[in-house]
């Protein structure tokens, strides 16, 4: 048994949903999953398909030819088709802050994400017990002012050399460059709590605190050139009262950064995510 993932986007039209599955009958497709959303504003179809195919002679190289010259031209469809028992191989790029780390790896152990870690990057040595802990290869590449290019040069070639498909800053504290953007668009996660940009600088939840905050966030989202500004992946909030310390606070929010993080993560990873001018159609 084979099973694709396919996500198209278009101009909104006429018979899209009827050519498509068509097709997938035709070559002998069963279809187990569809879902649509149509963009009023900006006239654009979205749509998430699986199929299955029982033949034992299939290729997705081919299916995939065969696709695009049946369908992606007469429809003008901007389109990705993945084999669904491919893992993605995902880099985590990490500092000194351990509870997402901690969290991925305890429901990548358990086999709760679908996908492959590679190895851990960090600008620390401090998390390396972990990765150890975990059997993880972990590589440590310090960045400076002075040495911040020679960095981001061993880091592309730790993800080439690993064919890392995205990259998850699990509380990763530096600037990720314009070159790795580039190479990884729609493709590098980040996560942080959602003060921004009420509360900016080293300690949001001090001045949280001191302004009495109800709700408090985090947001997963990818990342761009704009710092903090990217398509919006996951988030999540919780209610606080008077009663929180800010020892309080910091906790529900390194939850809240656990959850939405690992979240977005599958979501990405099960190729449920499409993006569109800086905007998230999450499928279910």
């Amino acid at each position: 048994m084979h099973k694709i993932t396919l996500l198209i986007h278009c101009a909104d039209q006429p018979n899209i949903i009827a050519s498509v599955t068509s097709f997938m009958a035709s070559n002998d497709g069963n279809i187990v999953y569809i879902d649509q959303h149509v963009d009023r504003e900006q006239n654009i179809f979205f749509m998430r398909l699986a199929c299955e195919f029982s033949s034992g002679i299939f290729s997705l190289d081919k299916f995939k030819e065969l696709f695009k010259s049946t369908l992606v031209e007469k429809y003008k469809l901007k389109w990705r088709m993945y084999s669904a028992e491919r893992k993605p191989k995902m880099a985590l790029f990490v500092s000194k802050y351990d509870h997402c780390l901690y969290d991925i790896l305890g429901r990548y152990n358990s086999g709760e994400l679908f996908l492959e870690i590679p190895f851990i990057l960090s600008n620390h040595l401090d998390l390396k017990p972990i990765a150890d802990n975990f059997n993880i290869p972990f590589y440590h590449v310090p960045v400076t002012k002075a040495t911040k290019h020679e960095a981001e040069q061993k880091q592309l070639e730790l993800l080439e050399k690993h064919a890392i498909d995205f990259i998850v800053l699990a509380r990763y504290m530096q600037i990720v460059s314009k070159t790795l953007i580039d190479k990884y668009p729609n493709k590098i996660i980040n996560i942080h709590h959602s003060f921004l940009p009420a509360f900016v600088g080293a300690k949001p939840y001090h001045s949280a605190y001191k302004r009495g905050v109800k709700i408090i966030g985090s947001t997963s989202h990818y990342i761009t050139e704009e710092l903090d500004a990217g398509p919006i992946i996951e988030q999540d909030i919780a209610h606080v009262s008077h009663t929180y310390s800010i020892k309080d606070l910091i906790a529900k929010g390194r939850d809240l950064e656990k959850i939405v993080l690992s979240n977005a993560i599958k979501l990405h990873a099960n190729r449920k995510v499409m993006v569109y001018n800086n905007k998230t159609i999450i499928f279910s």
